[in-house]
Formats: structure tokens, C-alpha cells, sequence
């Protein structure tokens, strides 16, 4: 568990003076509704109880230092010069974050912050959007602007758009932003209107990361997305004033997919799939049927590895250990692909042999060491420390 005084001290020790705030943004694992999110999809993730901190205090003028623990590295810039840094990435994310609150027109003063996490980097749990969303919530504390969830995760968003060069989707970033503890959100990613609804008692979600890291910027990801527009133009004179492919319906799909490059059909397939298991599975999960929402995420999982072919053989390796194991309801990969983790639906009260069982397993499997994480829903941005100066 994280300690709140560890991040107070090390800022201390570093800007010689305390923080005056620490918050805190999730990650996030996605039940179901993969690359779907882009596509003004639908969308089931949960915040996690593992987050990214930001210790801060405000600064007199217009630079802002920044210190990250995990990465054992510091950045300076100026508010009236933000520019994209080349050679480090972590960097560009607050520098996005900055410069994204500015074209708003919102007062910003320099200062001074101290970044550390337990979400694990590169593992699809979504550090990235956790950093950029617990970022700007740091600049709003500080500098007492007002932004909703919704307008947060779409500032994040448009960061790691324009700064970092991911073209990535509202998911990551709404959940960070608005996270329930003890829920999940179904996520409607055109209004981002959401719903709530309850993780059951009995289950366990249970994340395995592959051990292989993946990089999204300038990766596949980008080429995936570009494909769905390219569809979406292809089949708009058949169907209309069709948006996205969260337009299109398996119906649809069936009457005029041979409309579709054989490169892009599968990818259309996974998306609209994807969609109708995704809506499909809040329900089952409302209503408390575990056993159907095991069988949509293998579907989904399918999907992913054989349609939008995202997968990674050490991904299908811990999906097929998954549902040998023991009070296993499903399992999928989560995240972008190319790399990452699996998330897991258990029994609960079988959590703990499921754990073993993977750990051996995978071990025999890759040779690799797997540190399973037993989740809770999480709750998402707030701030955890105010000290009284300000």
C-alpha cells in the first residue's frame, strides 16, 4: 500500500520545502470493450486501488521542476515555452498536460512536483493516463481552477494526442477522472455518459502482467485506428451518416462487409463485435450472472487475438492457464495489446489457488516470475494531503 508519508518526505528532501498538495489518479483495468473506445464505442473498466501521486507546491513564477521517483529523473520547463522533449517521453506528459490547460486560457504559476506510483508501467493497466489525469488535477488544486471529470480526461486525452503522439481514446482517462470505488463504469465513449454498476461480492479481479512491455506511440495502435476511419468511409455511402463503427451493427456488417478490404474486415468485425459483448456484459454483471460475463471476456479475447490481432503468444498463454485454473469465470487481455496484462474474473473464494496456479503455470510456460495483482474498484482523481498554507 502506498504511504502517503514516503512521497511527503522524498519532496521535502528534494525541493527543501513540504508539499502543499498531493493527489492521487488511478489505473485502470478494462473488463471488456477493447479498441472500441476510439471508435465511440462502449466501454467497462474499473479504477484500480493502485495509483500515480503527485506531491506539489506552487512556485512564484513560471517554471515548473519535476522530479519522478520511478524513473530517477527531473524536468524543468517554462510555461511560455513548452516544447516537446525528444529523448524522454515521460517528460511530455505533464509538459502536455501544462501546455493543454494554458490553450484554455486558464491562470497557471509555476511549480514545483514530485511524481511517484505502484501502477505498473507498461503493463496495460494505464499509467499513462493515471500520470496525465493526477497532472492536471495538480495544476487545477493549485492554482484553484474548477475543470469536471469530463473536461479533466478530456484535457489528458488531448495530451497525449498533440505531445506524446498516441492517438488513443477517452477510456483511459474518463476512468481516471471519474472512478467509482466498488464499481465498474459502463462508459458510452461519444456522450461519455456512464453507469455505475457493482463489482459482484463473490468475484475477484485478478491482473497478470506478461512481463512484456509494450509502446504504443508509433506502434501498430496508430495504423488499427487509422484502418477503422478508413472503414468507416468505405461503408458510409451504403449506410448513411454513419459517425464511427460504433454506427455499424453485426446485421450490417453482414449485408455489406464485402465492401471492405480483406485487411480491414476483421478489424471491423472485432470492433462491432466488441461493442454488443461489451453492453452485453454490464448487463450480466448487473443482474450478478458471473458465468455470462466469463464467457463474453473469452470471447472478447478471441477476438482481440484473432480479429484485431493484438495479442501476443504470452498473453495467450496466460488466458489458457487462466481458464484451466482454478475458479476462473474468464479471461481476456486488457489494454492496448502488443504487450501488457490479462485480467481475470475469479471466485473468490478460490483467489488464492487461482494465484498458484498461474504462477507455476507461467513459469513452467515462458520461464518468467508472475506477480499476479488481486483488485479492488477504486475510487478516481482526488486529493489526499492539503496543508494549511494556502
Amino acid at each position: 500500500m502506498f504511504e502517503l508519508s514516503t512521497i511527503y518526505a522524498a519532496f521535502e528532501r528534494y525541493f527543501g520545502k513540504p508539499p502543499t498538495r498531493i493527489a492521487r489518479a488511478p489505473g485502470r483495468v478494462n473488463l471488456i470493450g477493447e479498441h472500441t473506445d476510439y471508435n465511440d464505442g462502449f466501454v467497462f473498466p474499473m479504477a484500480l486501488d493502485r495509483a500515480t501521486y503527485v506531491a506539489a507546491r506552487p512556485r512564484d513564477d513560471r517554471i515548473v521542476r519535476v522530479f519522478s521517483v520511478k524513473f530517477r529523473d527531473e524536468d524543468q520547463f517554462d510555461l511560455d515555452h513548452i516544447v516537446r522533449d525528444t529523448q524522454r517521453q515521460w517528460v511530455n506528459y505533464i509538459r502536455g498536460v501544462a501546455k493543454g490547460l494554458l490553450a484554455r486560457d486558464l491562470p497557471l504559476r509555476g511549480a514545483d512536483l514530485l511524481i511517484d506510483s505502484d501502477v505498473p508501467a507498461g503493463s496495460g493497466l494505464s499509467s499513462s493516463a493515471a500520470l496525465e489525469v493526477a497532472v492536471g488535477y495538480t495544476f487545477q488544486l493549485l492554482n484553484q481552477i474548477n475543470l469536471l471529470g469530463e473536461e479533466l480526461a478530456l484535457l489528458a486525452q488531448g495530451a497525449e494526442h498533440s505531445f506524446v503522439g498516441v492517438n488513443c481514446g477517452i477510456m483511459d482517462q474518463l476512468i481516471a477522472a471519474l472512478g467509482e470505488a466498488g464499481h465498474a463504469l459502463l462508459i458510452d465513449c461519444r456522450d461519455l455518459s456512464y453507469r455505475p454498476i457493482p463489482i459482484p461480492t463473490g468475484v475477484r479481479v485478478v491482473v497478470c502482467d506478461s512481463g512484456v512491455r509494450h509502446r504504443l506511440a508509433g506502434s501498430e495502435y496508430n495504423q488499427r485506428r487509422a484502418g477503422c476511419e478508413e472503414a468507416v468511409r468505405i461503408l458510409r455511402p451504403a449506410l448513411g451518416k454513419i459517425q464511427a463503427l460504433r454506427d455499424v451493427r453485426s446485421t450490417d456488417l453482414a449485408e455489406y462487409g464485402h465492401l471492405l478490404p480483406p485487411e480491414l474486415l476483421p478489424l471491423v468485425r472485432h470492433v462491432v463485435s466488441e461493442n454488443e459483448r461489451t453492453l452485453a456484459a454490464a448487463d450480466a454483471l448487473a443482474a450478478g450472472d458471473v458465468v455470462k460475463m466469463g464467457q463474453l471476456m473469452i470471447e472478447s479475447h478471441q477476438s482481440l487475438r484473432d480479429d484485431y490481432r493484438v495479442s501476443i503468444a504470452e498473453l495467450d498463454t496466460l488466458v489458457d492457464l487462466a481458464l484451466a485454473a482454478p475458479g476462473c469465470y474468464g479471461s481476456r487481455m486488457t489494454g492496448g495489446g502488443f504487450g501488457g496484462s490479462t485480467v481475470s474474473l475469479v471466485e473468490a473464494e478460490k483467489v488464492d489457488e487461482f494465484v498458484a496456479a498461474m504462477i507455476a503455470g507461467y513459469a513452467i510456460r515462458t520461464g518468467r516470475t508472475l506477480q499476479p495483482l488481486v483488485c479492488t474498484a477504486g475510487a478516481g482523481v482526488s486529493c489526499v494531503y492539503a496543508s494549511e498554507e494556502e
